[in-house]
């Protein structure tokens, strides 16, 4: 037997025989009420799912969880859950929401189905997060309930969620719906599945009948003929639904519908609904045909898709509205290959011309997006004649959007049209692009070079396009100078380090003097990537002398890139190098006038140490070159200086000595204690 109760906010409960409803006993808490009439002992009650019903002579009540268990607290976690699921608060009440597994799990399968589905259902009118959480829960939640064979009670709670007003609530809901139908056999579908879509297809309201239109390709396979044939009758019924909001999740629903179907179904029954639905009166509608055109295409032969599609295709390419034309352009490599190489060659080229050709820059722009991986669909000559023609008036174009978009793609082309071709009638284009007034036009052709340089090779192209990026390197834009400097490495592998130190070696070094501290920084990566290319020899020979001018240079800032410079390539040096040229370097800026100078020697001569290291050459001067300046820096007038650098002398120095001490919490003072004893006449300051 069951107990009704109502529960305050302090949780004390009223509880209520199911038989005898005028003897009332009262408890507090979650108790045992054995001594009710007709209710079994070692029962629990769990909080927060009962509300009176005032309209009633006698109180009933909401259902109430009642769970078995032991007298200990085991099942207090859950009582708090359950408690939760009608808390005031959002957030608590989203929290219990995703642990309804384990509310399921403490009442088993039975009594989840019996109680836990009811209340859920009951319980919709909340928050619109809560309900997002709910609707993907319970698609989730079959193996709760019992599993597969009775999967179908999630259905009422889904339906009622399917049909708020919220957007998001009801896509997760039909969402869920299509899962829980993949588990549904044929005789659940025909009792359960079936009638929630007419449910949901007549309903008054809008918001019903939008998430019926998505669910009648679940389970399509598991229906009798009869059924499929009723189904598609309303599916008709919706697609021609006087609210525009119904029709367009009809025309979104179509790519889905379209793969469980049949050829002779799409033929007679779709086919005729997508033409109707391209030319409805709202654009919102007709844009969303596109991706039912390309799922059809890819399941009719060349000679149906020419006789029933094409027709919707190409007018929707001259579809009076620019989102239409948009789709189409967006869409264009997808619906190429869907139609096959017979359509694309007597028809699409045309059109997609017209497309690059379009009023709306919006347009264009996406036919640009569409440009190299349509060029490869078709023949060579048919590119140089038509579409190169094209590139050439879009360089132009009065909408920068248009540019920047060319300018990504147009590199794509280049394979396609082999060296020679690329040489002929594309590399003008690339260097009319180098030069546009708008630095993302700029940026995204200097990002495709590399692209060009495998098809034309590195003589050609350091030859014709390597002076506009080196005249790019000044732009006044700093993230036009910061893309130079990321395709340097790659320029760098194909020039060798003679050609690279003719052409580009002193711009890389004046990048490490830029005002701008991004492209300082990526100048210092980048000579670290050279070093990895051409090797220590190289580094001597360009990189050392630099970086020790700028050591000495009066701008702190050069001397503050020549230590981050330092750390950065440090690892790709050898030691002997780090030893003879940069450790001198490094401690000669030891003395700077400038505190913060001398604050980055002690982390630069953190990433030096453990390297000298490695080698029993080197490592002595640890010892002897480093130790004496960390004293003098850990004495330093300046506290931070003083404080980082007694950190860093105790990570590198003093670990002989103490190997296992902590020293994130105890920096100064193992500082203060090594220096005590190696250095005895410091005791004192210590």
């Amino acid at each position: 037997m069951f107990a009704a109760a109502i529960f305050h906010k302090e949780y004390d409960v009223v509880g209520y025989s199911s038989a005898k409803w005028d003897k009332k006993i009262n408890y507090s808490g979650a108790a045992s009420i054995c001594d009710v009439a007709e209710v079994q002992p070692n029962f629990f009650i769990t909080p927060g799912l009962c509300e009176p019903n005032p309209k009633l002579e006698n109180p009933s009540f909401s259902f109430l969880f009642i769970m078995e268990a032991p007298a200990d607290e085991q099942l207090y976690p859950i009582a708090v859950l359950v408690d939760e699921l009608k808390h005031e608060d959002t957030t608590l009440r989203l929290n219990a929401i995703r642990r309804l597994s384990t509310i399921a799990c403490a009442l088993g399968p039975q009594r989840t189905r019996d109680e836990l589905v009811p209340f859920l259902d009951e319980s919709t009118d909340d928050e619109d997060e809560v309900l997002l959480a709910l609707a993907e829960e319970l698609g989730n939640f079959s193996t709760c309930v019992g599993g597969n064979e009775h999967a179908h009670v999630l259905l009422r709670p889904l339906e009622t969620l399917a049909a708020v007003e919220e957007t998001v609530v009801r896509d997760m809901a039909v969402e869920s719906l299509c899962k829980t139908a993949e588990l549904l056999n044929q005789q659940q579908m025909e009792d359960h599945f079936v009638p929630l879509v007419k449910r949901l297809s007549s309903g008054d309201w809008f918001t019903s009948r939008t998430s019926a239109a998505g669910l009648f390709a679940a389970g399509h396979t598991k229906l009798t003929p009869e059924t499929v044939d009723e189904m598609r009758k309303l599916f008709a019924r919706l697609a021609h639904d006087d609210t525009p909001m119904v029709r367009r999740a009809a025309a979104k629903s179509l790519p889905k519908l379209a793969i469980v179907l049949s050829k002779e179904q799409l033929l007679s029954d779709l086919i005729p609904l997508i033409d109707s639905l391209s030319r409805d009166e709202q654009d919102s509608v007709r844009l969303l045909v596109v991706e039912a055109v390309i799922s059809i295409a890819e399941k009719l032969d060349p000679e149906e898709t020419k006789t029933h599609l094409l027709p919707i295709l190409k007018n929707m390419i001259s579809d009076r509205s620019w989102r239409v034309r948009y789709m189409i352009a967006e869409k264009y490599i997808a619906l190429s290959k869907a139609v096959g190489d017979e359509i694309v060659k007597s028809d699409l080229i045309t059109s997609f011309v017209q497309i690059l050709k379009d009023n709306e820059a919006e347009v264009r722009t996406a036919a640009c997006s569409q440009l190299p991986g349509f060029a490869s669909l078709i023949d060579r000559e048919v590119v140089l004649g038509t579409f190169v023609a094209c590139t050439k008036d879009l360089i132009t174009d009065t909408a920068q959007q248009v540019r920047a978009m060319l300018a990504t793609h147009i590199s794509g082309l280049a394979p396609i049209l082999g060296k020679e071709q690329t040489l002929e009638n594309l590399q003008p284009l690339f260097l009319q692009l180098l030069k546009d007034e708008s630095s993302d036009v700029r940026l995204n052709i200097i990002r495709q070079l590399e692209q060009v340089n495998n098809v034309i090779g590195i003589e050609m192209l350091s030859q014709s396009i390597l002076p506009a990026v080196v005249e790019l390197a000044e732009d006044k834009q700093w993230r036009v100078r910061l893309a130079i400097i990321e395709y340097i490495p790659t320029l760098a592998r194909q020039l060798g380090p003679d050609m690279f130190d003719k052409q580009l070696g002193t711009m890389c070094m004046s990048w490490l003097a830029d005002p701008v501290f991004s492209i300082r920084e990526a100048a210092i990566v980048n000579l670290k990537q050279l070093i990895e290319v051409f090797g220590s020899e190289w580094a001597t020979a360009t990189v050392i002398p630099q970086i020790s001018t700028m050591a000495a240079d009066s701008n702190y800032l050069h001397r503050m890139t020549t230590l981050f410079a330092i750390a950065t390539i440090a690892s790709t040096l050898d030691c002997k190098l780090l030893d003879e040229s940069v450790l001198p370097i490094v401690l000669s800026l030891a003395n700077d006038p400038i505190p913060n100078i001398r604050f980055n020697v002690a982390k630069t001569l953190e990433a030096l140490v453990p390297l000298l290291k490695q080698s029993d050459d080197t490592a002595e001067h640890v010892d002897n070159k480093i130790t004496p300046v960390l004293n003098k820096l850990g004495d330093d007038t300046d506290s931070d200086v003083s404080s980082i650098d007694s950190s860093l002398f105790t990570i590198h120095i003093s670990l002989r000595f103490f190997p296992f001490f902590f020293l994130s919490r105890f920096r100064t003072s193992t500082y203060k204690y090594y220096i005590t004893n190696k250095n005895p006449s410091k005791r004192s300051e210590a």
